[in-house]
């Protein structure tokens, strides 16, 4: 399937989700944001991604509108003499962006609704049906979930250049080096391996770091005896992929961090075995969470039922956010609940990012972690409702440990999950 046609195939799915008779719709890619302080810079221009997966590119300041009885039309701005000089040649291909009013003037009166990044348009139209516009959203994200190959080629480009950059990496790691050090490596590898752009804020944690989840790279140097976290991800065409992998810094673990290994890296093999189509986030989350308060209570840090350590929010203290989120366009891709749910704030689910039952055709991260974070560890509110059920003494001693993740890109399908990231090693 070309651009051309899973274009055509995007926006028939889209309009038929929509089943709009006289409404229209408005799709905004966004403008450059300014840098405050620094001149005429602005941040990365990233059009809104639900302009980009219909309209298929990201020229500031675009806006594809839909009429049911007439079909999209591309809205597109001129390339001003200015940009040519400053930025070269640019693509704008479409209809020009001035005969947007006219446009709009030949259906006064109708129902309109914005989508993307409408920001901009809305001084012009006070009248827009908000209502509408997010059951447009909710309507489209359902479109946007499952991946259709022409996607699936993408995230396969972005999961080999991962992998390469991963590989690169681990040739690296020894005491001496650098957090940053790391991240340039790495970074550099993901390009020379075909990537557009690094996925996110590569993340390198060393020591107390890793237990800081989205803790920068630094000028640290990592020590012998330490663990280091990578959070890190190459990206093709806005297509992402989110890995994260734990290394011992010396080449070999000690005796509790290859046990606390070992309780992560089951849960996650169990979690990714769950991913199959009708089951439900959410119980793939506890699962994951009960297996890693059972393998807690077995090494010794909790005490009592698993079930219960989870209900409680026991377990939550070292395992506090999600099991993972929805990835492809971006890497927190078209997520959020289904319809008519509410918000699930039993402990251990209220950072749950997606509560939804899978379906073939999503990406979905499986990232369970184990961390010791002092800002949840040493609150006395919390020491007091657990002093029963966690070894307080033993906690404190691995304070400094920072923490363990390991996470891998899942393909939903009819039948086993598959794992897009399986090429870059976890064992112990």
């Amino acid at each position: 399937m070309n651009r051309e046609e899973s274009l055509e195939r995007r926006r028939a799915a889209a309009a038929a989700a929509w089943n709009l008779d006289h409404e229209i719709v408005l799709i905004g890619a966004g403008e450059p944001v300014p840098i405050p302080g620094r001149g005429d810079q602005t941040y990365p221009f990233r059009a809104h991604s639900e302009y980009f997966y219909l309209a298929g590119h990201e020229r500031p300041g675009s806006v594809l509108a839909f009429d049911p009885g007439q079909g999209w039309t591309d809205f597109v701005p001129e390339v001003t003499e200015k940009e040519k000089i400053w930025a070269g040649e640019l693509t704008a291909a479409g209809t020009p962006l001035c005969e947007l009013e006219p446009w709009l003037r030949a259906r006064l009166g109708r129902t309109i609704a914005l989508l993307g990044s409408a920001q901009p348009l809305l001084p012009a139209f006070p009248a827009y049906d908000q209502k509408l516009g997010e059951r447009l959203r909710e309507g489209l994200l359902q479109v946007r979930r499952p991946k259709e190959e022409a996607e699936l080629v993408l995230l396969r480009q972005a999961a080999r250049a991962t992998a390469a950059g991963f590989a690169a990496l681990r040739g690296l790691i020894r005491p001496g080096v650098t957090e940053r050090q790391l991240q340039i490596e790495l970074e550099a590898e993901f390009f020379r391996a075909g990537a557009t752009r690094a996925a996110y804020d590569t993340i390198v944690g060393s020591g107390p770091n890793a237990a800081v989840f989205h803790v920068s790279p630094s000028a640290r140097v990592l020590q012998a005896g330490e663990l280091v976290l990578v959070d890190a991800g190459a990206e093709c065409d806005n297509y992402a992929c989110d890995v994260t992998r734990t290394y011992p810094v010396d080449g070999g673990f000690s005796a509790e961090q290859r046990d606390l290994y070992a309780i992560v890296l089951e849960a996650e093999r169990a979690a990714i075995d769950r991913c199959r189509a009708g089951t439900e986030w959410k119980e793939i989350h506890l699962g994951a969470a009960r297996q890693m308060a059972a393998g807690l209570v077995d090494f010794g840090l909790l005490r009592g039922d698993p079930h219960a350590l989870v209900e409680q929010g026991a377990c939550a203290l070292f395992f506090p956010h999600g099991i993972g989120h929805m990835v492809g366009l971006g890497v927190r891709d078209a997520s959020g609940r289904l319809p008519g749910r509410e918000p699930d704030r039993r402990p251990g689910l209220e950072n749950l990012r997606v509560d939804l039952p899978l379906a073939a055709g999503y990406v979905m991260t499986i990232e369970p972690g184990l961390y010791f974070v002092p800002a949840l560890l040493q609150d006395a509110g919390r020491r007091e409702k657990f002093r029963a059920q966690v070894d307080w003494e033993r906690a404190d001693r691995l304070l400094g440990m920072g923490g363990v993740r390991i996470e891998d890109n899942v393909l939903v399908t009819a039948g086993a999950p598959l794992v897009l990231t399986a090429d870059i090693p976890k064992d112990l």
